[in-house]
């Protein structure tokens, strides 16, 4: 009898809701305890097709009541639980594993809260109402953290997805496993095509064309270079997105599920409106 061969899983980058594998044909070899895995390595041009289904989604995206982002925020954490064994298998830390789903859980209940904490009523002289609402900034990068390559990526994108936002993500380098399951869950959810999109690659190869593409319009990341930090800065500085770069111990509950996590994803819209008097 002929000696089987296991046949290893080529995970895929997730575009526009779909699986795409990368224009430039690159794969990355993946090995840990026993774990073999052949993960795509996104180039420029794989960015800029996750960046353009992105633009594309946010309409339906933001225009979508907060309660229905919520739900489905809460059903992706729902497969996330379904997939447990496989993320653990991934990472080996099953603690991370329910950290990043109860995250998940967590913002998808401020969905329909945060902007009454950030917004306000404001007091104005005159007949008069003046309102501060939150309002979401478009298209976020995303750079994950190699330590907490799902708990760091869940935390970066949930706040971005709960108020409005899309999102192009960059997974972990030195584990991208974790992020080529939540594509996986993320087809298997109700998350609309476009809303997320998730690459696997090289940070030095992709951080600057995040910091560059002038429809990225904020990033948040973590776990990065000094030299990643000055290049995203840079990019900030000539396009003007938002850059928010975080030094945070992720399994702090209190500090990372703060509705302030938010704040860096959104803009303040002032609405002015005559008062009934």
């Amino acid at each position: 009898m002929t000696e089987r061969l296991d046949v290893l899983k080529t995970y895929k980058l997730f575009i526009g809701g779909k699986f795409p594998r990368t224009e430039s044909g690159r794969t990355m070899k993946y090995q840990r305890d026993g774990l073999t895995a052949h993960m795509c390595r996104a180039s420029r041009k794989d960015l800029r097709n996750a960046v353009e289904a992105a633009h594309k989604a946010f309409g339906k995206w933001s225009g979508a009541t907060a309660y229905l982002r919520g739900q489905i925020l809460y059903r992706m954490a729902e497969m996330m639980e379904g997939k447990r064994a496989e993320f653990v298998n991934a990472i080996g830390d099953e603690r991370e594993v329910t950290a990043a789903i109860d995250r998940l859980v967590a913002f998808a209940g401020w969905s329909d809260k945060y902007a009454q904490v950030l917004g306000c009523n404001n007091a104005v002289t005159g007949p008069y109402y003046n309102f501060t609402v939150p309002q979401p900034t478009g298209v976020v990068g995303v750079i994950a953290p190699d330590e907490t390559p799902l708990l760091g990526l869940i935390s970066l994108i949930a706040p971005a997805l709960c108020s409005g936002n899309t999102v192009v993500a960059l997974g972990s380098e030195t584990n991208p496993v974790p992020t080529a399951i939540l594509g996986e869950v993320c087809a298997t959810s109700d998350v609309p095509g476009g809303v997320i999109n998730l690459l696997t690659g090289h940070k030095d190869e992709l951080i600057p064309f995040f910091a560059s593409h002038r429809e990225i319009n904020a990033v948040q990341a973590a776990g990065v270079t000094d030299a990643h930090r000055q290049e995203l800065r840079a990019g900030a500085a000539e396009n003007l997105k938002r850059v928010r770069i975080l030094d945070v111990d992720f399994y702090d509950d209190d500090a990372c599920e703060d509705p302030w996590r938010i704040e860096p994803t959104v803009e303040m819209k002032t609405i002015w409106h005559p008062s009934a008097t």
